[in-house]
């Protein structure tokens, strides 16, 4: 599986790339805008990203702003036979309008930080991805 990890803070980007790097091969990026890049790159290269893990917090794009042109960009970009990656945003933040536009933006689950292993795994079960 080829995950993308797109996390500003060094402490979550280190566990979660840990947590994550039993079930693939994991990119980390500081910023939505590196995210954006590497799912660009990813397409072109026929090499897309099964997961990805979007901060909504992040510096230069935030994470609803780079899953809405992640989202645009497979929409016009992936070839036929290939999915569009499982996305999780991951937050602190515990708003409703928040967890509401990210879902009508294109996200399948959310996970709110610390990350709870178990919960995620069950995530992780649901989308079909372990």
């Amino acid at each position: 599986m080829r995950i993308l990890i797109a996390e500003d803070d060094l402490t979550s980007r280190l566990f979660m790339k840990k947590y994550l790097s039993e079930y693939g091969t994991c990119d980390v990026v500081m910023n939505g805008m590196e995210a954006i890049d590497l799912v660009m790159n990813s397409i072109e290269m026929k090499k897309p990203y099964d997961l990805i893990c979007l901060d909504i917090m992040m510096p230069k794009v935030d994470g609803i702003k780079a899953l809405k042109i992640i989202r645009k960009i497979e929409r016009t970009s992936l070839d036929e036979g290939f999915e569009p990656a499982k996305i999780i945003m991951t937050t602190a933040l515990n708003d409703k309008e928040t967890v509401k536009e990210a879902y009508e933006c294109g996200c399948e689950a959310y996970a709110w930080k610390p990350i709870d292993i178990e919960k995620f795994n069950e995530v992780l079960k649901k989308l079909c991805l372990i």
